[in-house]
């Protein structure tokens, strides 16, 4: 009653002690186990068994008294209660012990042989039931058989766990390569392109410096800086002709280049689905504080705070920057712009995060 190790496995250290150990081989510590009874004769018969099998035996009077033990004294693999007990009874016990410690194996034991009863054990999580009196050889095998699926649940969780682990690292580790492909192609598709060549690049890091002004960091400072990277990716599927129109575009046109928001969205939801930062930078970076916006007409607050970011430093890129239907804005002016938009088009907070981030229009755009 008195020694603490727990025996993590069980089952093996039940055999080699009833197998016996010889003095060449290094001591195996004995398993311990519970025998819950109120009876005192009962359950001194009982522990006695079970020492004979090669356990250490804690002994309890009741319910509390057996819980109150393996508080005190440490997680047992077998647990061996009477069901009907003073105070808690046996079936108040089991749920008590799994709530608290789920992998041991409990067997019941009760006087009156009553099908209903055994059915609530077992459908309570017992691993087994016997009826007292009880043989020696009979406890044997009942334990032995209680401690087996112990370790079978055991080794099955552990078999679980360890599938689960890798499928989600296969599955990050696919959407990692998915996502690389879609950055390079996002890279390639502008360098083809004068005018947006390196636009991903800076907003990405215009974002990543407001973001931080506005408390940003860790791993969502990371999903703006990819979302930032990735915004235009549904450009992939806008018509060149549309892209590099140097007059207004028809209203088909705009509907059409649209279109990007959304079919970026559609590209990464596959394998982005986890970091949902990302696909709202990609969906709603063209909405506007007033809710004349694109594709949703989100309004204000409505408009997620990182797409909020995004728009803005996308916004401010593509002034500075020569576009077929006009020539860049010098980065003093476009300030001018972004402040005199607050409200209506950006958010307030943000545009003077990014001026803040970036208080040198002098030195940008940025070099990248």
């Amino acid at each position: 009653m008195t020694e603490k190790p727990v025996d993590r496995s069980p089952a093996k250290g039940f055999r080699g002690h009833l197998r016996g150990v010889t003095p060449a081989e290094p001591r195996v510590l004995a398993p311990r186990a519970l025998v819950a009874d109120d009876d005192l004769k009962v359950r001194s018969t009982m522990v006695r068994m079970i020492q004979s099998l090669g356990f250490t035996c804690l002994e309890a009077g009741s319910g509390e008294e057996a819980l109150a033990l393996l508080e005190s004294e440490g997680e047992v693999p077998l647990v061996i209660s009477d069901i009907n007990m003073p105070g808690m009874d046996g079936l108040g016990l089991l749920e008590g012990v799994l709530a608290r410690y789920p992998d041991t194996a409990i067997i019941m034991l009760s006087g009156v042989a009553e099908v209903k009863t055994a059915v609530s054990c077992l459908e309570k999580g017992a691993l087994d039931y016997l009826q007292k009196p009880a043989m020696l050889e009979e406890v044997r095998a009942r334990v032995l058989k209680a401690l087996e699926k112990r370790e079978l649940l055991l080794q099955r969780r552990f078999y679980q766990k360890n599938l689960e682990r890798r499928v989600r690292s296969q599955a990050t580790r696919i959407s990692e390569l998915f996502l690389e492909a879609v950055q390079t192609l996002a890279h390639a598709l502008e360098a083809k392109d004068a005018y947006t060549q390196g636009h991903s690049r800076r907003v990405s890091r215009y974002a990543v410096k407001t973001a931080l002004r506005l408390g940003y960091t860790g791993e969502m400072l990371e999903h703006i800086r990819l979302g930032a990277e990735l915004h235009d990716i549904g450009k992939i599927g806008t018509r060149e002709a549309v892209l590099n129109k140097p007059g207004p575009l028809t209203p088909d046109e705009f509907q059409h280049i649209t279109e990007h928001t959304l079919l970026g969205e559609k590209i990464l939801a596959p394998l982005a689905r986890e970091k949902g930062v990302v696909l709202r930078i990609v969906r709603s970076h063209h909405e506007r504080m007033d809710g004349k916006g694109f594709p949703d007409g989100l309004k204000g607050d409505l408009i997620p705070i990182e797409s909020r970011i995004v728009g803005v430093v996308d916004a401010f890129d593509a002034m500075t920057t020569n576009r077929a239907y006009r020539p860049s804005r010098s980065p003093a002016d476009a300030y001018t712009e972004l402040r005199s938009c607050s409200g209506t088009q950006f958010d307030p907070a943000v545009v003077e995060a990014f001026i803040n981030a970036f208080p040198d229009p002098t030195a940008l755009p940025i070099d990248v």
